[in-house]
């Protein structure tokens, strides 16, 4: 990936449609010239399923209500576009599974999806069953009329989403052909979605074990040899991170947004500054994106809690509280019953309202993300600062949707015009422009108790972040033309933003 910041933005809810994210990205848009990729979320038919795009009919035609291909082709000319391998599953409307519940074991795709029995031939124990690792309440398994009897079908996520047997051919020849179209198209880089749960064993958790990883270095073999980077999408235990870096191009640092949420609601770094001591170097940043705030990837190992985790359980329950009482309890709605579970997955916030719509703490730890090694990507909510869409998680029910705001044209352009988004444009200019991001990287504990300092030098170019995060107090200060440059506050780094 290009070592430039990349926006994440569903295709339709911040420019309403392909077309419209073109024309915002490209010359002359209102965000043009400031990332240096995107990362278009589910843009295939269909985008308002089950689970927002996530569960595709279809992943090889982009829904025609937002655009076509060639729209991801143009958005690929000056940046470089990521779009979701959704590896575990489709949906229960697709094509091929519609010719399974049709016609049983006589279509020639009844093996591309996993029943109950395919895995357990010989049924299975109730603690087999209850060791399958599940992010969802109860166990992954919902019944369907298949050839007009009930079969009992694996459904990792909702009863909409039947799983792929991903070591049947015909699911192979359709997750390639995905990959062939992407190519075909100018995609630079595929995320792989929810991989981790991708292959099934019996006996085990079912999630991220030996099988699943040699999975992933196949499917990662196959996506390099048509000259595509791969992204893995995994929430899980740190380790999990460390281990899957070592199979594939990149990796998300899910460990970063909770220690930086742990730092400014406690004013304690040190979790941060030892994750940054071993976290790997191949890393996509994020604090916020379509999904809630994680908090599995700092807490202890799901599939074996005799691993500790970046942050002990009790920590872990005052991040969650930190968070519902920033957003002032709608977080706590948004998540649901879960949300004050120690086991807790993660918290659906925007990550302005995590962090009590303060600008200081917004841009300080923005300007943390940015400096952390690694591909940093901004979620568009984020990017203007947006607050929780409680009208629309009270229309829709999925709590997911308070940070998942549709922004009308008028909408955006009140937000550029915020010093608070001001300062974050800038930040990310700063970020994408500056040679000494293309140097060496340290970062240390500051001279102040609960301080941070992050400094990256090339030559003569020098780039230093001193924060003190339980504050929202930062100092940046960079080399320039004619000498060096410093910024301490919202206002003066959103002065930036007009020179």
């Amino acid at each position: 990936m290009r070592n430039q910041v990349q926006l994440i933005t569903y295709p339709d809810r911040l420019a309403g449609d392909l077309p419209g994210l073109v024309r915002m990205l490209g010359d002359g848009g209102a965000l043009g010239g400031l990332f240096g990729g995107v990362h278009v979320l589910p843009f295939f038919r269909a985008i308002d399923g089950a689970d927002a795009g996530f569960d595709p009919i279809d992943h090889r035609e982009v829904d025609p209500r937002i655009g076509s291909w060639a729209d991801i082709a143009e958005l690929g000319g000056p940046l470089e576009v990521c779009a979701d391998l959704i590896v575990n599953h489709v949906s229960d409307s697709s094509p091929w599974f519609l010719d399974v519940v049709k016609e049983g074991d006589a279509s020639p795709y009844a093996g591309m999806f996993l029943t109950f029995d395919r895995v357990f031939p010989q049924g299975a124990t109730e603690a087999e069953l209850l060791r399958i690792y599940r992010p969802r309440p109860g166990l992954p398994f919902t019944v369907k009329q298949v050839a007009g009897r009930p079969r009992l079908m694996w459904t990792t996520f909702t009863g909409n989403q039947i799983d792929l047997d991903v070591n049947h051919p015909a699911a192979w020849e359709y997750l390639t052909g995905v990959l062939a179209q992407m190519q075909a198209h100018g995609v630079a880089c595929v995320r792989l979605d929810a991989v981790g749960y991708a292959v099934k064993t019996p006996g085990s958790s079912s999630f991220m074990t030996d099988e699943t990883l040699a999975f992933v270095r196949e499917l990662t073999s196959e996506a390099g040899s048509r000259g595509l980077e791969v992204l893995v999408e995994v929430h899980s235990h740190y380790s999990s991170q460390l281990e899957i870096a070592a199979r594939v191009d990149l990796v998300y640092d899910f460990a970063l947004p909770p220690l930086v949420l742990h730092a400014i609601h406690r004013g304690d770094v040190e979790p941060l500054l030892g994750w940054l001591a071993i976290r790997p170097e191949n890393c996509v940043t994020v604090l916020d994106t379509h999904d809630g705030i994680g908090i599995v990837d700092v807490g202890p190992d799901p599939t074996d809690h005799s691993r500790p985790g970046l942050l002990t359980q009790a920590q872990l329950g005052d991040l969650v509280d930190d968070i519902h009482h920033a957003s002032r309890g709608v977080s706590l709605r948004a998540t649901g019953a879960a949300a004050r579970n120690l086991d807790l997955y993660q918290v659906n916030c925007t990550w302005y309202d995590a962090l009590g719509r303060d600008d200081a703490r917004m841009v300080a730890s923005r300007l943390l993300q940015l400096l952390v090694p690694g591909v940093p990507q901004v979620y568009y909510v984020g990017l203007l600062a947006g607050g929780n869409d409680v009208a629309l998680l009270q229309a829709t029910g999925n709590g997911r949707d308070v940070n998942r705001h549709y922004y009308a044209a008028d909408e955006v352009e009140a937000a550029l015009r915020r010093p608070v988004v001001r300062a974050l444009l800038a930040a990310v200019r700063l970020r994408n422009e500056h040679p000494a991001f293309g140097g060496s990287f340290t970062g240390t504990a500051g001279e102040r108790p609960g301080s941070l300092r992050l400094e990256w030098t090339a030559g003569p170019d020098r780039v230093l972040l001193e924060t003190v995060p339980g504050q929202g107090l930062f100092e940046l200060t960079w080399t320039a033309d004619g000498g060096t440059r410093s910024v301490g506050d919202v206002r003066e780094l959103a002065d930036l933003a007009e020179g």
